[in-house]
């Protein structure tokens, strides 16, 4: 084998592990677009924002979340800590408050946008690397706390132009009611939230079988299943559980509760046509225990596009004393398939707005007007390639998809003068190199000005 092969043959695979993307610049750009409407909406609402180490300790991380527990990446690290990646941003909220909880003023409204990992195998929608777009409220049990937060997954799923979105709303607290009033013990109340949780995807007779191996009886099982798919307006279905589960303890603060709720969302805003009572939603997470949360779209499939719920016992796994607390999470690589699917946002390929030409005898010029442009507030790609000719430069500019291109020579720069072309109609024009920014402006408005 020759030097050069030997060479070829030692060098790395470019390649990522599987579950996990580059996000090129078209890509990210589309993403920013995004994060920033959810982060616009979530601090119209008084959100504050926060962040958190992508590593914790491992027991900060263990005994919490059940299933996504088991996808988690944990390893002991150069110093032989038990670590690991965070799976969500809810647990790692619980420990900021815990720790802390001297400086926060409650309630805390936070949001956070950041990545999260799971080890679980990659679909469409799904990665093992995924961002998280989380608003939580800690330190208030008022359904007031739940009705904003609803609210706000309603309003930023219609920002971003969602198609036909439904937030499913329940309570954990009234699904264990339900099956302890169809005869199953509470001690089996787990088996329950894990079936039910599958009814969309494989049905009630799949789902009726999957109770049963659980060990519930078949009676009780039927009963369960008829019980979670009651359907109607939130109060008719509630006050038709009233006497069905009257025997039930917890049945009554859960339905109070969701009473309160649904009466309470009209007034932030939230259209009836958006959300409904679904019964069988039961959230896979194990710490929710109050009212729950799912926002999913009709097409394309890609599952639920944002989902959570109340969470009042965590926070005191931490802290000693229970902290009442509730959230909402978006999913932005769902969301992104969504927005893919419909052409939801009109959003450019590059961020530049202006490309200014260079040639070997004006290159300080041009830098020059590049200055000029970007003190006025435009975004300005100086070409780095003065020995090109100008057609190979605004090939580059096109190829990007900058909208427009400054082309100033030495005679141009003689009488103070640039031109301006646009890229997406051919159109020129000259200006003095005072008023070019205005112009550019004007241009990329859609608005014609004289030229000088």
């Amino acid at each position: 084998m020759d030097d050069a092969a030997s060479g070829r043959a030692g060098r790395p695979k470019p390649q990522v592990l599987k579950g996990f993307r580059d996000h090129l610049p078209g890509s990210m750009i589309l993403r920013q677009r995004i994060i920033g409407i959810v982060r616009d909406v979530f601090e119209r609402h008084g959100f504050e924002p926060l962040d958190t180490p992508a590593l914790e300790y491992l027991e900060v991380l263990t005994g919490k979340a059940g299933e996504n527990e088991k996808l988690m990446y944990h390893f002991a690290d150069q110093g032989g800590r038990e670590v690991g990646l965070r799976y969500d941003l809810t647990v790692p909220l619980s420990r900021v408050v815990a720790m802390h909880q001297n400086e926060l003023v409650l309630p805390f409204k936070r949001y956070h946008i950041a990545p999260v990992w799971r080890a679980e195998k990659p679909q469409r929608g799904r990665f093992r690397e995924f961002w998280q777009c989380d608003a939580d409220i800690a330190g208030s049990s008022s359904m007031l706390a739940d009705a904003e937060v609803v609210a706000v997954m309603a309003e930023a799923l219609t920002a971003l132009g969602m198609p036909n979105f439904t937030i499913r709303i329940s309570h954990r607290k009234l699904l264990e009611a339900l099956g302890r009033a169809a005869g199953v013990p509470q001690s089996q109340a787990g088996s329950i939230y894990r079936a039910i949780d599958k009814l969309d995807k494989i049905g009630s007779e799949a789902v009726a079988q999957e109770l049963m191996r659980s060990g519930i009886a078949p009676v009780a099982a039927e009963r369960v299943l008829k019980l979670v798919t009651l359907r109607g307006e939130p109060a008719t279905v509630l006050a038709e559980l009233r006497p069905v589960l009257e025997g039930v303890a917890e049945a009554r603060p859960a339905i109070d509760e969701l009473e309160e709720l649904f009466a309470c969302l009209p007034d932030f805003g939230v259209p009836a046509t958006v959300y409904r009572l679904d019964l069988a939603l039961a959230r896979g997470l194990d710490y929710y225990t109050g009212p729950v949360y799912e926002a999913t779209v009709v097409e394309p499939k890609v599952g639920s596009v944002a989902g959570a719920g109340r969470y009042d016992g965590l926070i005191g796994t931490f802290l000693g004393r229970p902290v009442p607390a509730t959230g909402i999470s978006l999913g932005l690589e769902r969301i992104i398939e969504v927005v893919h699917a419909y052409n939801l946002l009109s959003v450019p390929t590059t961020v530049a707005d202006v490309l200014v030409t260079t040639f070997p005898d004006t290159t300080g010029a041009s830098a020059r007007i590049a200055t000029q442009l970007r003190e006025a507030g435009l975004r300005v790609d100086l070409s780095l390639q003065p020995t090109r000719g100008l057609g190979e430069q605004l090939k580059y500019a096109g190829r990007k998809g900058i909208p427009l291109a400054v082309i100033a020579g030495s005679a141009e720069l003689a009488i103070g003068e640039a031109a301006i072309k646009d890229l997406r109609t051919q159109a020129q024009e000259s200006h003095p190199l005072s008023e070019l920014a205005a112009a550019a402006r004007g241009m990329l408005a859609g608005v014609e000005l004289p030229a000088g």
